[in-house]
């Protein structure tokens, strides 16, 4: 079990963590014909859309209430109430979120109060549903936003029933923020293997995946999980949780709907995989298909092809606990010497870390391990590129934000596939980074070289 160090410094250096409302914003954006609202100033929306524009290379539909100098002091409450009907009125959308920010968490804001005086004001929007959740961003990082979001969801737009199972085929899938577009596009198709049907709450690798679409523009999400679809999770015969930061979620959704769930820490690696795709056929009932056979023997080739560039390399890591537990032990399992872990903050699951100890802290902190353990490979967003640079290593961008790197978002992590293609990327950059021994010199060489040769500018070099 992993020791927790506990952060020792008073400020951030190269921060590593992404708050809580970017987080929260993240989830809703998975939604269908959703928008977020951050309760904040303009600053604190603009910083989060810079990051996910960067990130998604595509516009993000993103409001804030404006929270000025005025309105923070005197209170911000009709701030919100003008801000939902504006959106209600201009951009109709079927579903709004509501994050809050560190200033109105500061202010004391009561946002789920706001909400119930938004609906005695304005009965007309009723069939537009809002979805308030508590995220400051002094609290927690980009993950817990994420999860406190999906509970929120679950609270206000999944009924309470007891008819699990009435849709025989269908499966609901609770994604964790660690799972991009690529990772869910390849969810659902592992899952339809199973002549099963998926509801993936969000799903981001229907909204943010990167398609063209006829209009010119849109206020509201390109797409993701319909409001209808979220409504029929209490009908599902199964709920397949990914991510253990997703567990309070999923404790939350079984008390409403007493659907059976399934969880997993990742689906990264041969065992993990193993572990998802026993789950699919017992709940399908079907054996497991040919072609995931023939993945799964092609992951177990590239893990032959690899050993050699994956055995023992010194690999130095900071990611957010989810992400850092699966890339960890993925890597541990094929022969990786794990020496350095940070997370921005404290999760359980950071405790099964293959690691003795995992910091909490910064991309400085990172640095600084990589550089006493002599890590030879770096794993991690854009932002610790300059470090890595500085170590004269290689990094493998992994986690949010990736800006340097064009399709980052769109990567595939997860599945027999997502693995064999990880291990290619990870042994390809132990090889580009690969220097050759020096050529040794001996001080003593001359004194063997014949008389006519010391008039060579190679004289009494070994060439090997």
């Amino acid at each position: 079990m992993a020791e927790i160090l506990k952060r020792a410094k008073p400020l951030a250096v190269n921060p590593l963590k992404v708050s809580q409302p970017v987080g929260a914003a993240l989830a809703f954006l998975g939604l269908k014909n959703a928008i977020p609202m951050l309760h904040g100033s303009q600053g604190c929306t603009a910083f989060s859309k810079v990051f996910f524009v960067r990130h998604y290379r595509e516009p993000i539909p993103l409001q804030t209430t404006a929270m000025d100098q005025v309105s923070t002091v005197m209170g911000a409450d009709q701030n919100v109430i003008e801000g939902l009907k504006t959106l209600c009125e201009k951009s109709k959308p079927e579903i709004i979120g509501l994050p809050t920010t560190g200033l109105s968490e500061t202010q004391g804001t009561d946002i789920h109060r706001l909400v119930r005086d938004f609906r005695q004001q304005h009965p007309q929007f009723d069939h537009i549903a809002v979805v308030p959740v508590n995220t400051p961003d002094y609290a927690g990082s980009m993950e817990t936003g994420f999860a406190l979001a999906l509970e929120a969801i679950i609270d206000v737009l999944v009924p309470e029933t007891r008819v699990a199972g009435r849709r025989r085929k269908q499966v609901n899938v609770l994604a964790s923020s660690m799972l991009g577009p690529g990772d869910t596009e390849a969810i659902r198709d592992w899952i339809e293997a199973f002549g099963l049907r998926a509801v993936i709450l969000p799903d981001i690798g229907d909204s943010l995946d990167g398609h063209l679409i006829e209009q010119d523009t849109t206020p509201l999400t390109l797409g993701g999980t319909p409001r209808s679809e979220i409504a029929s999770m209490g009908e599902s015969c199964a709920t397949l949780v990914i991510g253990r930061s997703l567990a309070h979620v999923a404790d939350r959704l079984a008390k409403r709907t007493e659907v059976p769930d399934y969880r997993f820490d990742h689906l990264m690696g041969l065992a993990a995989c193993d572990a998802f795709t026993q789950a699919l056929a017992e709940i399908s009932g079907q054996p497991v298909p040919d072609r995931i056979d023939r993945q799964r023997a092609q992951l177990q080739d590239a893990m032959v092809d690899t050993h050699f560039m994956s055995g023992f390399t010194r690999v130095a890591l900071a990611l957010d606990p989810d992400m850092l537990l699966a890339m960890s032990s993925f890597l541990a399992g094929v022969g990786a010497d794990i020496v350095a872990a940070v997370a921005p903050a404290r999760a359980d699951c950071l405790a099964d870390v293959p690691r003795a100890d995992v910091r909490i802290g910064d991309l400085e902190d990172l640095e600084r391990a990589a550089a006493a353990a002599g890590a030879q490979l770096m794993v991690g967003n854009s932002h610790a590129a300059q470090g890595a640079e500085r170590l004269g290593i290689p990094l493998l961008r992994a986690g949010f934000p990736q800006y340097d790197w064009v399709g980052g978002y769109a990567r595939c992590w997860v599945g027999y596939r997502g693995a064999r293609q990880a291990l290619f990327d990870f042994a390809n950059l132990i090889l580009g980074n690969h220097h050759e021994t020096p050529v040794f010199r001996s001080r003593f060489r001359n004194e063997h070289v014949p008389a006519s040769d010391h008039t060579s500018p190679d004289a009494g070099l070994v060439c090997h």
